[in-house]
């Protein structure tokens, strides 16, 4: 099959699409990523064929403006900026998508839910289309809300919190996208919702988020789609620290905004140094760093998370599902300070599952806080926990589970490819 996967965002909503893409093409098909064009050189490093789509979502990202927006707080005035930035770049991510199916000629669309195109794409080729999302939100369950609200259980409402997640994008941007289709797909195009049979595919692990009761064979929870650097070395320096003393804390939380850095690494450093332990800060977008560093402390760009966090003691970060669940693939105890979106579920997950201490929300850190969240994942029943659930997650084979689910579903004619 000729497979288009779509997906939109920062390294963590790319990264495990590349994987599965990968996989995808290791099982004999022809594959074409659909993502940002920043990411053009990690598709070429693993030889998956890719279709670049505009930087400027991105770029709205690294703005400074934007950062400091987003900082202040994921309030509704701050929604409202985000939106009225998003808006007038959607048409050039929209053409670029169309452009890709135009050239490409896909049987089937694997596609991340912010790829708000191909879905309707799908639907004007009459071809399938499968939602692919890293997080629980698109199915509907009593068992827990859509992790993208900031609350651990909404009793009888739970499940309608999943429906209006699923429909979002339409509620959004639904008269921006009918204009769009009409434009694109001739003056008789609409926006008719095909027949759901739900076929979506979610890539984390039933290990961290048990599957719940009422999803049936057209939902599959297939596993993490991890995507292992193999080649990667650690440079001297990093390489020296490691060998100079007990594994260290890694601290880095990716590529949130922080609206302050220098005072952040300052609470960072001192809650180490609080608690005697040496410490990994990796730089992110955020910009940790920015001062020197004592002898326990050493700063990085980036690195790898299969290769670096079986080397550390804890890992600290923005709780990001695959961040999440590298960390715990590791094994290793896990403190996650949450800014916003899913990450205060996956740092209730974790607390659940005993693999570290409640979440830390970032907005309240503190150094004495950070350094008695240390001391919790320190302790030897969190770590036993934290081990368990690693050998758990490494015997999944996520990403074949997920090429089976494509293999099976693609061609029954069960397309999930309405508009959301």
């Amino acid at each position: 099959m000729r497979i288009s996967v779509h997906t939109l965002g920062t390294r963590g909503d790319v990264q495990p699409y590349v994987a599965l893409a990968l996989g995808l093409q290791q099982a004999g098909h022809e594959v074409l990523l659909v993502a940002p064009v920043q990411f053009s050189d990690l598709a070429a490093s693993h030889g998956i064929g890719f279709a670049a789509l505009p930087a400027e979502f991105l770029d709205m990202l690294e703005d400074a403006e934007f950062k400091g927006v987003v900082a202040r707080g994921v309030g509704p005035g701050s929604m409202l900026k985000v939106l009225k930035r998003f808006k007038p770049m959607m048409a050039g991510l929209l053409d670029a998508e169309w452009a890709a199916a135009n050239s490409f000629h896909p049987d089937v669309m694997v596609y991340h839910p912010k790829s708000l195109g191909a879905p309707r794409i799908a639907e004007h080729l009459g071809i399938a289309a499968i939602l692919a999302s890293p997080l629980p939100g698109f199915t509907p369950t009593s068992e827990f809300p859509t992790p993208l609200l900031p609350f651990a259980d909404l009793g009888p409402l739970n499940a309608l919190s999943h429906t209006l997640t699923a429909r979002s994008s339409a509620l959004l941007f639904g008269g921006f996208l009918r204009g769009w289709q009409r434009r694109t797909f001739g003056a008789d195009a609409t926006a008719r919702r095909a027949s759901r049979s739900g076929v979506t595919l979610y890539g984390y692990s039933p290990s961290i988020v048990p599957v719940p009761h009422e999803w049936g064979s057209d939902v599959l929870v297939s596993g993490c789609w991890f995507l292992d650097e193999n080649r990667w070395q650690p440079s001297p320096a990093l390489a020296s620290f490691l060998a100079a003393g007990p594994p260290p804390v890694y601290v880095g939380f990716g590529s949130m905004p922080i609206a302050d850095a220098a005072a952040l690494t300052d609470v960072v450093v001192q809650a180490l140094n609080a608690s005697g332990r040496r410490g990994l800060l990796a730089a992110g977008w955020g910009g940790l760093g920015g001062r020197a560093f004592p002898a326990n402390v050493h700063l990085l760009d980036s690195a790898p998370h299969d290769r670096l966090f079986p080397q550390m003691s804890i890992v600290v970060h923005h709780g990001g599902a695959g961040t999440t669940a590298a960390g715990l693939r590791a094994g290793k105890p896990t403190v996650i300070c949450p800014f916003f979106g899913d990450q205060s579920f996956w740092g209730r997950r974790v607390a659940m599952l005993g693999a570290g201490p409640p979440p830390l929300p970032a907005r309240h850190l503190s150094s004495q806080r950070l350094a008695a969240a240390l001391d919790a994942a320190n302790a030897g029943g969190v770590r036993a926990s934290a081990r368990r659930l690693g050998e758990k997650i490494s015997a999944e084979r996520g990403i074949e589970a997920a090429v089976a689910f494509i293999e099976r579903h693609a061609g029954s004619g069960k397309f999930s490819h309405s508009p959301r």
